[in-house]
């Protein structure tokens, strides 16, 4: 029910969306979703705490593919890590979509909109609460359209378009390593699905395994685990935007805002975090893996922070931010620390969102301008936008006591604690550029003199209640929403990730071997991450606020790095001599003015020309119409027969 009620939604909005009026439709596209987190909220507090230890929820609905060894079934899981998935799609999901009601308002494609919107919910639920591998993919493949349809909904603009199907494309390259992975794991093991995989590897040591399986000695050599691992970890890089493959997302500011706070907080770029910490127990049998994903996030984290600094639209800030940030999770479960990266996810969830809606605010407030040199002054327009903004500000930066600081603090203690110290020095520096990039955006936006125009200026006013009521919820939510997780090391109990124990058990031999540090040197590193933070919230505060004039000067000193950050390092541009344009010519030249023309139609039309010219144009001159020479050919046709009949063999 969790994910049929959305995709229940999307089908009546978008079969007969158009004729009913927009108040059915919004009601309809806000109560089905907020129906899905009222069933997940059931399970979560009444199912599953009554379950034995060990046991987990799981409803075949029917059986979906049956051919040979293969048996897929239509099934749903419901353990304690989907359950935490649910309620943080579902919850975050409902607010945007209520949201959507102010925001789009007067856009004349407005059911579509909320089908698509619903459509989108419904495939990210089924992708957390999937039992097997290729249940999950369906839900990866819809989110994946969804993007599409989403972030090119404005398609009457090149730009948004062209966003669209950079989006689908680019996710097109991590899907073949996915679907490659999981083609390998049903070749090794003969299983998809996720409690049957785990089975089979934690029982492994034995002498004999399901019929048909292969011994699972051979599946566990570092070679092939860390192959599928890889494969599984490319889908993840796409979806998630991780390098190389980040270069979608950015782009995908084109969609209306709401869009980038659904796709960015709640749903498809979390589905590759949540991915690899499902299949926690393949990744732990391989160490290398592990370091590729740990690596990559680390890189990712801090590259991506150097370019937010730069920007000046203040969605691009922000999405630069969420590539940044799911660089962090990445770090937490590439070090093993699963439950510290799927708790990042969560706080991350309600501060991104947050930040996300209140800039959609804001640009609802500037009549569509999203350049922060054009905006100031708004705090006192905009009193609850400002501080919900500020709130989420603090949690991105990981300022205790805010829902940021106890999951980015846990990431970053793990890498440190389990021995990925440059990996630790990378998120560490990340994290001071990220408070740096988030204060410039406040102070840019909030602080100071306004900078618009006359006419900007007598327009601009606070968000209606429908946009301002999910923003005082999302930053309740970002103040307390990382109590759960409050570490020993501060009194509490890190609730979570007793929680998600049960789900992540296979890494607890691995976790025991890094757990014996001292408090003092915990203390140390809260200190350190507390401190980062600070100092870069400083200095945007010096450069923004008390010395406006210096960021211009700061510019011109260093003009080859800003470039060089202002530019996104030209990634895009080299993508596009390296890769888009010399696949476009080869398509143009190669593929279509030689092989489509001259192989493909040059034999289908060889073909009809030799039936034409030489068959059918010779046999036509026989066919004169005069009877003396019917007679002739009728004669010649017997002297040959009987030619042939007396001719002695």
């Amino acid at each position: 029910m969790i994910p049929f009620f959305p995709l229940l939604g999307a089908v009546i909005n978008g079969v007969v969306g158009r004729q009913l009026p927009r108040q059915i439709v919004h009601w309809l596209a806000c109560s089905t979703v907020f129906m899905s987190f009222l069933v997940s909220l059931y399970y979560a507090t009444c199912r599953l705490p009554g379950l034995e230890e060990g046991h987990v929820l799981k409803n075949t609905v029917f059986t979906w593919l049956a051919v040979g060894n293969l048996h897929a079934e239509a099934a749903f899981l419901f353990d304690h890590l989907s359950m935490v998935m649910a309620l943080v799609v579902s919850g975050v999901s409902f607010l945007i979509h209520v949201y959507s009601v102010g925001y789009m308002h007067g856009d004349p494609r407005y059911s579509t909109y909320f089908c698509y919107l619903n459509l989108f919910a419904g495939a990210m639920l089924m992708l957390v609460l999937g039992a097997n591998l290729p249940i999950m993919f369906i839900g990866w493949e819809g989110v994946g359209l969804c993007s599409y349809l989403l972030i090119g909904f404005w398609f009457e603009e090149e730009e948004k378009a062209s966003a669209g199907k950079k989006a689908f494309i680019v996710n097109r390259i991590g899907d073949f390593g996915f679907l490659v992975a999981i083609f390998s794991v049903f070749y090794f093991l003969g299983e998809l699905d996720f409690i049957s995989l785990r089975v089979a590897v934690e029982h492994g040591a034995a002498d004999t395994l399901k019929a048909g399986w292969f011994d699972i000695g051979s599946f566990g050599t570092p070679m092939i685990v860390t192959v599928i691992c890889l494969c599984f970890f490319l889908g993840a890089t796409g979806k998630s935007a991780q390098l190389p493959l980040y270069v979608w997302l950015p782009d995908a500011m084109a969609g209306p805002t709401p869009v980038s706070a659904l796709i960015h907080a709640a749903t498809m770029v979390t589905a590759g975090v949540y991915m690899v910490a499902r299949l926690n127990f393949l990744y732990v049998l391989s160490p290398a893996a592990c370091m590729v994903v740990a690596g990559v996030g680390g890189i990712t984290a801090l590259y991506s922070a150097t370019i937010a600094i730069t920007q000046n639209d203040i969605k691009k800030v922000l999405a630069y931010s969420t590539v940044s940030q799911l660089g962090y999770m990445f770090v937490g479960v590439g070090v093993m620390a699963y439950s510290a990266g799927i708790f990042h996810l969560m706080t991350h969830a309600f501060f991104k969102a947050l930040l996300f809606l209140g800039a959609g605010s804001v640009i609802h407030a500037m009549s569509g301008e999203m350049d922060m040199r054009k905006m100031g002054g708004l705090k006192k327009y905009m009193p609850y936008t400002y501080w919900t903004f500020l709130i989420a500000t603090i949690a991105i930066c990981g300022i205790p006591p805010f829902s940021g600081f106890f999951s980015k603090d846990e990431i970053l203690w793990k890498a440190w604690a389990h021995e990925y110290r440059v990996i630790w020095a990378l998120c560490w520096v990340g994290a001071g550029i990220t408070a740096f990039y988030m204060f410039r955006l406040v102070f840019m936006t909030f602080h100071g003199e306004c900078r618009a125009d006359e006419e900007t200026k007598q327009h601009i006013h606070e968000s209606p209640a429908s946009m301002t009521a999910p923003l005082v919820i999302l930053g309740a939510l970002s103040l307390i929403g990382g109590w759960v997780g409050v570490p020993a090391l501060l009194g509490g109990a890190n609730r979570i990730e007793r929680f998600l124990e049960p789900v992540f058990e296979a890494a607890t031999p691995v976790l025991a071997k890094f757990s014996h540090h001292s408090h003092a040197q915990e203390w140390l590193f809260v200190a350190l991450s507390v401190g980062i933070a600070a100092a870069g919230i400083t200095l945007a505060w010096y450069m923004y606020s008390a010395k406006p004039e210096l960021p211009e000067k700061a510019a011109k000193a260093v003009q080859p790095l800003y470039n060089l950050s202002l530019n996104k390092y030209f990634v895009d541009e080299i993508y596009d001599a390296t890769v888009i344009n010399p696949i476009v010519k080869t398509s143009d030249f190669f593929l279509w003015r030689f092989f489509d023309v001259w192989i493909i139609d040059g034999t289908v039309n060889g073909m009809g020309r030799l039936f034409r010219d030489v068959l059918s144009q010779g046999l036509r001159r026989i066919q004169t119409g005069v009877v003396n020479s019917y007679a002739v050919y009728f004669l010649l046709g017997v002297l040959l027969i009987l030619g042939y009949m007396l001719w002695p063999f």
